[in-house]
């Protein structure tokens, strides 16, 4: 029997549930708890008032008033993940209350240190990250399977379909994932027929998160993504705003710095070049290998699972076969197109909008106030991330296409 079970083992590197992945929703936490044990109403309390308070410019009072909580009452991943997902957004309220010109250089110790610990458990950093923005902020609003988020930031409609429509991206992503393990499993078993099957659907797969990533121009308003929501988003590594980085009182006397939350912390791109073996420049992967200490442990190992792997592109060369070669290539063509069209929604959201809101400053001149119309000058050219966002996007996208296997 156990020699059987080892067999099993090296034939299915890539069991879904080994990484904790779902079969129906992949890297997204399969319906996430919404409410937190009756201990924790005070977090709660705020977390679900955070835009009326960011916008009276209450919250940091209110978190002042915070009782300090103990977090030994939070039991299970569902619940650890959600007091994550609260905290996180408390904390980047607190941080950009007054904008970046307001920041301050201390979390205090009442959601420092609850932070820190709820972070430790879960193995992600004391921040907000794509784990919680998308991955655990969601809920269904009726039986219909109608969505909305459990946890909110000013930008309204905007900011809810920003991370809708992100959480649909991840959701066409699905088949892709399975995909991957399908495709893994052929290579192990010499079986070229299903090899063949698992790139048409990954290729299918990316092609369906394209089209959920179009969808952000019906419910994403550029000035609002630019001028609201873009902040709240930023971290304290890499910041002309926040150049020390923050100290979380009770934890350390020294600041500590992390990357703001970025697309470029989702695990299923990650997946997909280790996978089809694509190398990107050394600047981008460094930036990209730092991303993944912001993803769940489990999520993490799953790409350096696939990293691991027998080489498919070394496979699908070696056989010599034209079908697997098309397909190989369906997908590498399929991915550079997700990537470039992810440079025309940047495009939209971020530079069209900060050149209209540097004109309109330069237009207004000394009349304007000091933060009346101003662009976010520490994010002008970076991502929330810390990348210098286009020279980074169009790396990424070019290398990728080199991953093309020539005819």
């Amino acid at each position: 029997m156990e020699a059987c079970d080892s067999t099993e083992e090296t034939l299915l590197p890539l069991a879904l549930t080994r990484f904790q992945l779902s079969e129906e929703y992949g890297f997204l936490l399969p319906d996430p708890l919404t409410e937190l044990p009756a201990p924790y109403g005070p977090w709660m309390e705020i977390a679900h008032d955070l835009s009326q308070l960011i916008a009276s410019r209450r919250l940091r009072s209110q978190v002042h008033q915070m009782p300090q909580l103990s977090t030994r009452h939070l039991g299970g991943r569902k619940e650890l993940h959600l007091a994550h997902l609260v905290l996180s957004f408390i904390t980047m309220g607190y941080l950009w209350q007054d904008g970046e010109e307001g920041t301050v250089k201390v979390l205090p110790r009442n959601l420092a240190v609850p932070f820190w610990e709820v972070s430790q458990a879960l193995g992600l950093p004391p921040i907000l990250s794509h784990a919680d923005f998308v991955l655990a902020n969601w809920r269904r609003k009726n039986p219909n399977g109608n969505l909305d988020t459990i946890i909110s930031l000013p930008g309204g409609e905007s900011l809810r379909g920003f991370i809708l429509v992100t959480l649909l991206v991840e959701k066409a992503a699905v088949p892709g994932i399975k995909a991957i393990v399908q495709a893994v499993r052929a290579i192990l078993q010499l079986d070229e027929e299903t090899l063949h099957k698992a790139l048409q659907e990954l290729a299918e797969a990316i092609g369906d998160m394209s089209k959920a990533l179009k969808r952000m121009h019906d419910y994403v308003d550029p000035a609002v993504f630019y001028a609201v929501i873009r902040i709240f988003l930023s971290g304290w590594k890499d910041n002309p705003a926040m150049p020390d980085g923050l100290i979380y009182e009770g934890v350390s006397d020294e600041p500590m710095a992390y990357s703001g939350g970025s697309a470029a912390q989702s695990t299923v791109l990650h997946a997909f070049d280790e996978l089809l073996g694509i190398r990107h420049s050394e600047e981008s992967t460094d930036f990209l290998h730092r991303m993944r200490d912001y993803m769940p442990p489990p999520h993490r190992a799953f790409v350096e699972e696939i990293h691991r792997a027998p080489s498919l592109k070394q496979h699908v060369l070696s056989s010599g076969d034209a079908r697997l070669c098309a397909a190989f290539n369906q997908c590498i063509s399929a991915l550079a197109d997700f990537r470039s069209y992810h440079i025309t929604i940047v495009t939209k959201y971020i530079t069209v909008v900060a050149a209209k809101a540097k004109a309109r400053q330069a237009e207004l001149g000394d009349r304007a106030g000091p933060s009346a119309g101003k662009p976010l000058s520490a994010l002008e050219a970076k991502g929330t991330g810390g990348s210098h966002i286009f020279s980074f996007l169009k790396s990424v996208r070019d290398s990728t296409r080199e991953g093309m296997i020539s005819a």
